[in-house]
């Protein structure tokens, strides 16, 4: 599993017959053709802050990807200029506050980034006072609010998107199954908003030490719990660089009823590929960007650049895509509005349609993905507006 102080950092981390079609309606608001927007003239200056510099080869990655997600936005937006300067935070908050200041001493109407939490709640602070807006690449709520907008997919997202999908399946009845750390309280939060939301039953929690010793531990007791409870579903907070091999394999070998009881994953449980041939992850449910706009821009950018993106450059092109839907009502080089930024509408990128909310957090549409027979398999496809099921 991601380290607490990595879930803490990092931004984790895509609708029609071609790119072209999708690249067309990030441009205006998500919620189909209309008037367009008056021409506000000239071009919007965007702040990109990346983690280029700190001499940390995935650093570098992560940055070079963001940036060329950048300039492929830009490339596809229609009739709205963008002049992107980019600054290099060597993932450092102290530097990324004092880039920040600079970016809007020399203009900036709205910040892109930066790529860690401290560093995105550091840009924002230093910023607040001057109406300048951050769109960091982040998917920690935690720093969410004021004049900071997280881009990355939440676990609120995802948990609201799987129990919506549960309960309307006749999984209401929900176990949650979390592991004993910042991240698994996090989680196990998120799940029991989620669930709440969408009219289901919360009939238990149960923990385990994060450790292999821990999760042996554990896995029959969670069986136990969930026999004696009633719960139509388990809903796991583990990942598959930690806890879900060795306890999705438990749980099965202990006797949990999978015919009746359904797993579900807060976490994305295709990546690496090789989790897909665990037997037991098979018939779990979790949560995905459009698999379909993924597979597209991966296939741009690997003609654009001659190699696969990172997740999160797919978080700079969305929020390149949402910029220039809202450039037009820019004027005199006054920054992008908070009123502006979460219309709710929402915007179409590459990861599907999202929208930014007022305290700072997201809405993103998702795809629920089963796992069957070592493959995914979409069972509900991502919603293509916000006034349908999914949200």
């Amino acid at each position: 599993m991601l380290s607490v102080i990595r879930r803490a950092r990092k931004s984790l981390g895509q609708m029609l017959v071609g790119l072209g079609a999708v690249v067309l309606s990030a441009c205006v608001p998500a919620a189909g053709p209309g008037t367009p927007p008056p021409t506000g003239g000239g071009a919007v200056q965007v702040a990109l802050l990346i983690p280029s510099g700190s001499g940390q080869s995935q650093d570098e990655i992560f940055g070079s990807n963001l940036e060329n997600a950048a300039r492929l936005a830009m490339a596809d937006l229609s009739g709205v200029k963008v002049d992107l300067r980019v600054y290099r935070t060597g993932g450092s908050p102290a530097k990324a506050s004092a880039l920040a200041k600079q970016a809007v001493d020399e203009g900036a109407q709205i910040l892109l980034g930066p790529f860690y939490s401290e560093e995105a709640n550091a840009a924002g602070v230093a910023v607040a006072s001057t109406g300048v807006n951050v769109l960091a690449f982040s998917n920690n709520a935690a720093i969410a609010g004021g004049n900071v907008f997280v881009l990355g997919q939440t676990f609120d997202v995802t948990a609201r998107r799987l129990a919506g999908y549960a309960v309307r399946n006749g999984k209401s009845n929900v176990l949650i199954v979390h592991d004993r750390n910042v991240a698994g309280e996090v989680g196990k939060a998120a799940i029991e908003r989620g669930v709440a939301a969408a009219g289901g039953k919360v009939v238990g929690v149960t923990s385990y030490e994060f450790s292999q010793n821990g999760i042996v531990q554990a896995a029959s007791g969670i069986v136990g719990t969930a026999r004696s409870s009633g719960a139509t579903a388990l809903f796991l907070t583990a990942d598959t660089a930690g806890a879900l091999p060795l306890l999705s394999q438990l749980l099965l070998d202990n006797g949990l009823d999978r015919s009746t009881t359904q797993l579900i994953g807060l976490t994305r449980w295709d990546i690496p590929p090789a989790t897909l041939s665990l037997p037991g992850v098979q018939g779990g449910w979790f949560a995905m960007p459009d698999p379909g706009l993924t597979a597209q821009f991966r296939a741009r950018y690997q003609s654009a650049y001659g190699s696969q993106p990172a997740p999160v450059a797919a978080l700079a092109y969305d929020g390149i895509a949402a910029i220039g839907a809202l450039a037009g009502r820019v004027r005199g080089g006054a920054p992008i509005s908070k009123t502006d930024l979460t219309q709710s509408a929402g915007f179409a990128g590459v990861s599907g349609i999202f929208r930014f909310l007022p305290d700072g957090t997201n809405q993103r549409g998702l795809a629920v993905a089963q796992i069957r027979g070592n493959q995914v398999v979409v069972v509900d496809p991502a919603p293509r507006s916000f006034a349908g099921a999914g949200f």
